[in-house]
């Protein structure tokens, strides 16, 4: 793709650019679109975070949320400079929430407390060094697909067994912005020489952090809701604004 103007971080060395002229707008932003769309999934992280602190949700939650700002983060600076090293910034962090998000899912019935976020530590520690060393490109995408497969048995496992018709419809959400995000990405990805002659760029990727923005905010409501009634917090789905959800607990007064 051509430049639009000279580059305040120098030359392109990420191993992937997507479907936005690079520098049209500033130079200190390589893909302004894909850099200001990471703003709500920070901002909704945000309001999960407060949400978790407030009522005292374990601290897995409010971790889980602070990871999603990071990568949400790291995301902003790899696509304003797409230097490869923020590239690592924003790739690495995705294999890290998903250890997390495994960790939530599946610690309720380990029985083992220490081994499983033990291994997963080292993993994503390992996973880290390997990565500041090596460049994958689709193995990369392939290990990172995997880890979102491990996921869904579980999910569906939770959604099964969730009676509260607000809390599965927030499940939905969470499917339907997954599902949406996907198709602005493959979009974005495939069919980027034909958009590149188009006079309004939809700006697919940038739609897809949009999205997933939500859809964690969406998956980390659902989990906490979830999680709650395994701890008989007598959780119910409230709306903000009467529109926006959140989760809303009543502890046993002996916790």
């Amino acid at each position: 793709m051509e430049d639009g103007m000279s580059s305040f971080w120098g030359p392109v060395t990420s191993t992937t650019e997507w479907c936005e002229k690079n520098y049209m707008y500033s130079s200190y932003f390589a893909e302004f679109f894909n850099t200001v769309s990471n703003i709500p999934g920070i901002l909704l992280a945000l309001i999960g975070l407060i949400n978790a602190l407030r009522q005292r949700f374990e601290k897995r939650f409010s971790v889980l949320h602070i990871s999603n700002m990071i990568l949400a983060i790291g995301s902003m600076l790899y696509h304003a400079t797409l230097q490869h090293v923020q590239q690592q910034s924003d790739e690495t962090p995705m294999v890290w929430e998903m250890l997390l998000y495994i960790y939530i899912l599946y610690s309720p019935d380990w029985h083992y407390r220490s081994t499983m976020p033990t291994f997963l530590f080292l993993y994503g520690a390992a996973f880290a060094v390997v990565h500041s060393q090596v460049r994958f490109g689709i193995g990369f995408k392939v290990h990172y697909l995997l880890l979102c497969i491990l996921c869904i048995p579980r999910m569906y496992k939770y959604y099964i067994h969730t009676k509260d018709m607000s809390a599965k419809w927030i499940a939905k959400l969470y499917v339907l912005t997954i599902l949406l995000g996907s198709l602005c990405w493959l979009f974005d990805r495939g069919f980027c020489k034909e958009i590149s002659r188009w006079y309004f760029n939809p700006q697919g990727h940038a739609l897809w952090h949009v999205f997933m923005g939500f859809n964690s905010y969406f998956a980390n409501t659902f989990l906490m809701f979830c999680r709650a009634q395994q701890l008989g917090w007598d959780p119910k789905v409230v709306h903000l604004l009467g529109f926006f959800p959140y989760v809303k607990i009543q502890k046993p007064k002996t916790q």
